[in-house]
């Protein structure tokens, strides 16, 4: 049985309009920063006027490597199953105080989503007031969420989509909504950073957004054997039109070590659209770094069959090999097939 989700327990937010021209409001804390979320309302129950809420999924994949780096063509079974579970509630003062909890569980057969056969988690506390959300824990991907281009459909999982370097982590982050724009950053124990500002919004027929990503972070290069001090900015823009999205993302990014500097550059692309119970995707990525190309492809399907029931395919490509002063930066050439069974809650 499905549980309804009670009405929400805190009231609206102070203005504070000597501060900024509209009060911000807070945000929703989710810390699935993996290629797999469910799109499933949350179920949610008042207990002792503590709200609490579960969302996740469960699915199974096939997997085949049409193309694998050590040159095997295997086919497996897998399993990817993840939720999120948070609890929160409305102090006197109107403020929400909370804390979440996301866990994920992949086996190896589905290497484009994890590549590992473990399990994985992250844990944050929150607080919600009238200035936005502030988040305490494990918030490494909370400006990334905020910013990115939109997830490809079914197993569809477009690699080097994002920055090489990245955040540890522990660290803290806030996220606040003004009108129609959002602004996020985080920070992590090391001191480094990313800030993040996104502005959506109806015009004519079409919905538009806007996103900008500045990060400081770190990268291990694929043999281990170097650490980078990285610096970068990424642009996204997108477009709705009807059941139909289009989005670009391009950026910039500085690799910095004792031993050797350089610098990446690198566009994506993609389409989604919706036919009746039938939604594709298809997504492209091209970059370069000191001067050696970085490509990955991929398409997606997925066709709902019931409520949280789903039919799902992807095909994956991603080929890089960047080496610079005889440090191997990169280096993957892989084509996955994907179709699996999966049940969002």
């Amino acid at each position: 049985m499905r549980i309804l989700k009670p009405a929400p327990i805190f009231g609206p937010a102070v203005a504070l309009a000597v501060l900024v021209p509209t009060a911000a409001q807070a945000q929703d804390v989710n810390l699935n920063y993996d290629a797999l979320s469910s799109l499933e309302e949350p179920l949610a129950t008042d207990i002792g006027g503590v709200t609490v809420e579960l969302t996740g999924l469960v699915d199974i994949p096939l997997a085949i490597d049409i193309e694998s780096a050590d040159g095997t063509d295997d086919t497996d079974i897998g399993f990817v199953g993840n939720f999120q579970i948070s609890a929160e509630t409305q102090l006197d003062n109107r403020w929400t105080l909370g804390v979440a909890y996301f866990g994920q569980y992949a086996t190896d057969a589905n290497s484009v989503f994890d590549g590992v056969d473990d399990y994985s988690d992250n844990v944050a506390g929150f607080v919600g007031t009238s200035f936005g959300t502030f988040i305490g824990g494990n918030t490494s991907g909370q400006v990334r969420e905020q910013t990115r281009r939109k997830r490809g459909v079914g197993n569809a999982s477009l690699a080097f989509d994002n920055f090489y370097g990245g955040l540890d982590e522990w660290g803290g982050a806030y996220v606040g909504r003004f009108g129609p724009s959002i602004l996020s950053a985080a920070v992590d124990e090391n001191g480094d950073f990313e800030l993040g500002a996104t502005f959506q919004r109806p015009i004519d027929k079409n919905d538009i957004r806007l996103t900008a990503r500045i990060a400081d972070g770190r990268f291990t290069s694929s043999d281990l054997t170097t650490q980078f001090d990285t610096k970068g900015i990424g642009l996204v823009g997108e477009i709705v039109y009807g059941s139909t999205t289009f989005d670009l993302g391009g950026g910039y990014e500085r690799l910095e070590s004792s031993t050797v500097d350089v610098d990446r550059w690198f566009l994506s692309a993609g389409a989604q659209t919706q036919i009746n119970n039938l939604t594709l995707s298809a997504e492209g990525h091209f970059g370069q770094v000191d001067g050696q190309s970085e490509k990955s492809a991929s398409l997606g399907a997925a066709y709902a069959l019931g409520r949280g029931l789903s039919l799902n395919a992807g095909i994956n490509y991603q080929e890089a090999s960047i080496t610079s002063s005889g440090i191997d930066i990169v280096d993957t050439d892989e084509i996955q097939a994907l179709l699996s069974v999966r049940f969002s809650f």
